[in-house]
């Protein structure tokens, strides 16, 4: 056994703390990196000893340096785990990201392969940074093309394709130390609604579900993924008590455990969700729910003092069996024994990025991003036969954009990727605030440009808007009277579907950097 290990919480309140997750760094405001967050965490340590952090919003460079720091201060060893469906780079900036998962799906036969591709890099870059846990892959099938969570971030609507690629990534990443999660179990493809900011009802029947959503999770399991994360929506054919799958037992413990023959570790989605907080009174009533339902980790903890001591009281009112909490440690524990294995102390606290260089693998990183988001660049329609434009011929060139973060950067890489390939083009940035006087001038420009690009971020994020805002399309359908005019979806191809006056059409199926770049490449490519 790994030195690390050795010693084991002893008390009920020790081994509590530990299926508390906390996040480390914020992308929601206040904003704050890994490094600014790093003394608070480091003074929670000493009061309670969570199991481990949620990293958001690290810094390349710094953060592997940051979280070994914080290692050497925790009493038992921290389990690192990240939201990188992307690669590192969606949470570590600096490094790359890779196109969403429905961009593999648009490999055809190649998809495999580029999966697996991606997933061992993603794994050999998060262990480099002190990752050991990733929230992937997405298994839920993308069944409502309404959705606006799921939708490009699933490998396809097809469960079987689906159930493929996600045992690739599965086996691919966990083969190079990077502990995967299946979510959003049962599955969260079939609504029309976010859980981030409501609570969405998947009304299929039992044999439905088991048809089409369980596939992926049965092909995760077989491959041996080692967490399960449940979705905060109601599925009334497989519980008819209204309670979202987090805090169902028949969802998790009679279907997942029982019937499917899950044996690793179950984690809820995050509790700061509108989906499951309105659930219960209070964090602390809900972490217990969730514990009794048959959940393991409870991620995104707010409070996580007020937490374990409700949870330490619900142990002691028998409101919580102390045997199911000492399962759920248990399966906690096992993951780290997973995490650290074969690993000496050294290895084990400090990131491998402070033992040998990380540019090799950055390299193949950016490398395979690039080449998996131009194979994946589709053209759906081209009747004017307009592609490939040329590059001596002025472009105006206009990115929707129906949400903004506080991390986007001044301007989008598309800007600077039709500026090295065009030797003349105006460039216009559309926001949700945008003005009447800009959305004047763009048709002004119009009206002398000689080649038309409209491109659209339509992509799921958490808390934002999903889908273009009355004011882009009353601007998008007056430019598509431009007869030059190319429409381009930096997301879901669904987006594409309402403007069939559009004569030619791309899907890049993401709206990451190598896929804005690689759409500007195929613009002006030959077939």
């Amino acid at each position: 056994m790994n030195d690390l290990l050795r010693t084991k919480p002893k008390s009920l309140r020790e081994k509590l703390a530990q299926l508390i997750f906390v996040r480390i760094g914020s992308n929601l405001p206040p904003v704050r990196t890994v490094e600014q967050d790093a003394e608070r965490i480091a003074n929670l340590l000493q009061e309670c000893p969570v199991g481990g952090l949620l990293l958001f919003n690290g810094r390349r460079g710094e953060t592997a340096h940051t979280l070994a720091d914080l290692q050497s201060q925790s009493q038992y060893p921290l389990l690192v785990a990240s939201d990188i469906e992307r690669g590192v780079g969606q949470q570590i900036l600096g490094h790359t990201m890779f196109p969403h998962a429905m961009a593999f799906d648009a490999l055809g036969e190649e998809a495999e392969q580029a999966v697996r591709q991606f997933a061992k890099c993603t794994a050999i870059m998060a262990r480099a940074n002190g990752i050991h846990i990733t929230f992937a892959p997405v298994a839920d099938v993308n069944i409502d093309p309404r959705n606006p969570i799921i939708s490009t971030r699933a490998f396809g609507s097809e469960p079987g394709r689906v159930s493929q690629l996600v045992k690739v990534f599965v086996e691919s990443c966990q083969s190079e130390g990077l502990l995967a999660t299946a979510k959003h179990f049962p599955g969260h493809g079939n609504t029309h609604e976010d859980s981030h900011s409501m609570l969405p009802r998947v009304e299929s029947t039992r044999d439905e579900l088991e048809a089409c959503e369980l596939a992926p999770f049965r092909a995760a399991i077989a491959a041996q993924v080692a967490l399960v994360m449940t979705a905060h929506v109601q599925y009334p054919g497989l519980d008819d008590s209204g309670k979202p799958a987090t805090l169902s037992a028949p969802i998790l413990t009679n279907l997942l455990r029982s019937k499917l023959g899950f044996q690793g570790a179950v984690a809820s989605d995050s509790l700061l969700m509108e989906g499951v907080k309105r659930e219960a009174a209070d964090e602390g009533t809900l972490a217990v729910e969730a514990i009794n339902a048959g959940v393991d980790l409870l991620l995104d903890v707010a409070d996580p003092i007020a937490t374990l001591d409700a949870l330490e009281r619900a142990v002691l009112q028998q409101q919580l069996a102390e045997a199911r909490a000492e399962q759920a440690f248990e399966r906690l524990w096992r993951l780290k024994e997973l995490a650290f294995r074969e690993r000496d102390a050294s290895a084990a606290l400090v990131p491998l990025d402070t033992q040998q260089p990380t540019e090799t693998g950055e390299s193949l990183a950016a490398e395979l991003a690039l080449d998996d988001a131009r194979r994946a660049v589709t053209v759906v329609c081209d009747e004017q036969s307009l592609l490939p434009l040329a590059s001596d011929r002025s472009l105006l060139a206009v990115l929707l954009k129906p949400f903004e973060t506080n991390l986007d950067a001044p301007e989008q890489p598309l800007a600077e990727a039709l500026c090295e390939r065009f030797a003349r083009s105006t460039y216009f940035e559309l926001g949700p605030s945008c003005e009447q006087a800009t959305l004047e001038e763009i048709l002004h420009c119009a009206r002398s440009a000689e080649q038309l690009l409209i491109a659209m971020i339509v992509k799921p994020a958490a808390w934002h808007r999903f889908g273009l805002d009355e004011k882009h399309k009353t601007l998008l359908q007056q430019l598509l009277q431009h007869p030059g005019c190319v429409l381009a979806s930096l997301g879901t191809p669904e987006a594409l579907k309402p403007f069939a006056n559009a004569g030619v059409q791309i899907c890049a199926y993401s709206d990451v950097p190598v896929s804005q770049r690689a759409l500007a490449e195929r613009l002006i490519a030959a077939n």
